[in-house]
């Protein structure tokens, strides 16, 4: 039970919102560099907000239901919540959940390959998974519905902190073999297989928020694992298991704003595993109701507190993408050349099909605008990052950072596709993450950058001390019932 709080101790005040962005039957499912089209639903997809304010400032955490965020749908979302509350664009963060299960706001955006020549835009619009312009507008609408809603929302309020662990839901994809190189999914029990290539990051981060009679009003959570358990059709994927699991074991509807740590290297597959992998349903209850729990019994012994300061830090640059040689340039065009495979293995053709989009897109935009942005909330700091980002970066921000709780963002306020750790582009790394696409093509040292960047910026706030539970006066007087001698006759 939380400790009764000081009248006179300053004030911080959160609410929380969602709001719906379950896109049509008939849509494209993202997720991939082909076309797939949603045929039924399992679950809705939503935006569900956190809004904090110390009387000083507001900051938001936005979670999506959703593959990526466009750099464009962010931009205008901040833009219209400014216009509309006041709330700068650098105290907004927008992060995606990477759900492979939910609305079309990729690959290709509407109108992205316009200016290409009819070979290109053929590949790009009727060969690649591409956004849909309505379902664009829906979102950007309702993230900044959602954000109104939770500043009418704002009630005094006590907020906690915690970590939890979970570590047996959670595995990473990229594996050594015994030819020296590092693949991704090479197969369950594949022979040359020798060890994981790269770690996982087992933290569940957790903050809570109560009204001031105990009320729980809606929780953040932070945890790195893709969400690709895809139960069967259009789902939040795993993380609305975890929502279900803590708001039953809870009693609650408050809702969970989901932000994705990093994991673009991390998945529910254990490829070492001997056992047969379960249907996506049952690992989309296993990997969030395993989650989800771990974030429950954090909840349930964190201590609260209401003097929880804020604070703000964002950095805007370009980054070149990576240029295609010549030689991989002409290869590319006489594969396209030959005709897409009627049957078999087309790996070599969807690549292909990546270089020559990828061709144009650096003739028109040759360099990339990233954002890394830092929010406080009291002893926590929020890192963010527009990457499928290699979990060996987040541990590195953590380990770095001067915060008790720091929880990297990934996908967030946009997205640059994969971004591997430079050993990943050495001879002893590989696997499909470092292959240049037009999705992902970002020169070698960009998670270095992001990653430096995210420190520094947190290093320019002051952490908060986070809450406590509130210590004894003195020692407690024996319990006389109690303390009495044995007695055997």
């Amino acid at each position: 039970m939380a400790a009764a709080l000081s009248a006179a101790e300053p004030g911080i005040k959160a609410g929380f919102a969602e709001r719906d962005i379950t896109p049509e039957i008939g849509m494209e499912q993202p997720g991939g560099y082909g076309k797939a089209f949603h045929r039924a639903l399992h679950d809705p997809c939503k935006v569900r907000v956190a809004l904090f304010d110390d009387g000083r400032r507001k900051v938001v955490l936005v979670g999506l239901d959703s593959l990526i965020v466009p750099r464009s749908v962010v931009l205008e979302a901040r833009a219209a919540i400014q216009k509309a509350w006041g709330i700068p664009g650098d105290a907004v963060m927008i992060g995606a959940s990477h759900s492979h299960s939910s609305g079309p706001v990729g690959m290709v955006l509407p109108g992205q390959f316009d200016g290409a020549s009819g070979e290109v835009k053929r590949l790009a619009y009727e060969e690649s998974s591409m956004a849909n312009a309505k379902y664009l507008a829906l979102l950007t609408r309702q993230i900044v519905d959602g954000v109104g809603a939770a500043d009418a929302a704002r009630v005094p309020a006590q907020l906690g902190f915690g970590y939890g662990h979970e570590d047996k839901v959670s595995f990473n994809r990229r594996l050594r073999m015994k030819n020296g190189q590092s693949w991704s999914h090479p197969g369950a029990l594949n022979p040359d297989i020798v060890d994981y290539a790269g770690p996982i990051d087992p933290q569940v981060g957790v903050i809570g928020a109560w009204d001031l009679d105990g009320k729980l009003i809606g929780t953040v959570v932070n945890f790195s694992c893709h969400a690709t358990t895809s139960p069967g059709g259009i789902s939040a994927n795993w993380p609305y298991y975890m929502e279900r699991t803590m708001q039953g074991a809870l009693g609650t509807s408050a809702p969970v704003v989901f932000l994705q740590g990093a994991c673009g290297d991390v998945t529910q597959v254990d490829n070492r595993s001997p056992y047969v992998r379960p249907t996506g349903e049952a690992w989309a209850q296993l990997v969030g109701g395993r989650v989800g729990a771990e974030a429950v019994k954090v909840l349930l012994a964190m201590p609260r507190g209401t003097a929880i300061p804020l604070d703000v830090r964002q950095r805007t640059w370009t980054i070149k993408r990576r240029r295609p040689s010549a030689e991989h340039l002409a290869r590319a065009h006489e594969v396209i050349a030959k005709g897409k495979p009627k049957g078999g293995d087309t790996t070599d053709w969807l690549f292909a099909k990546e270089l020559v989009m990828l061709e144009y897109m650096i003739e028109v935009e040759p360099a990339v605008e990233v954002e890394v942005q830092a929010i406080q909330v009291g002893p926590a700091v929020c890192v963010s990052n527009p990457a499928e980002y290699f979990v060996a970066y987040g541990l590195q921000i953590k380990q770095q950072s001067p915060f008790a709780f720091t929880f990297p963002v990934e996908l967030a306020n946009g997205c640059v596709g994969y971004v591997p750790t430079e050993e990943a582009f050495s001879p002893a790394g590989g696997g499909y993450e470092t292959r240049l696409t037009a999705y992902s093509n970002l020169e070698t040292s960009a998670g270095r950058q992001f990653a430096e960047t995210g420190i520094k910026l947190a290093k320019e706030m002051k952490p908060a001390a986070a809450p406590d539970f509130k210590k004894l006066p003195a020692p407690g007087t024996p319990w006389r019932y109690g303390n009495v001698p044995p007695q055997v006759d």
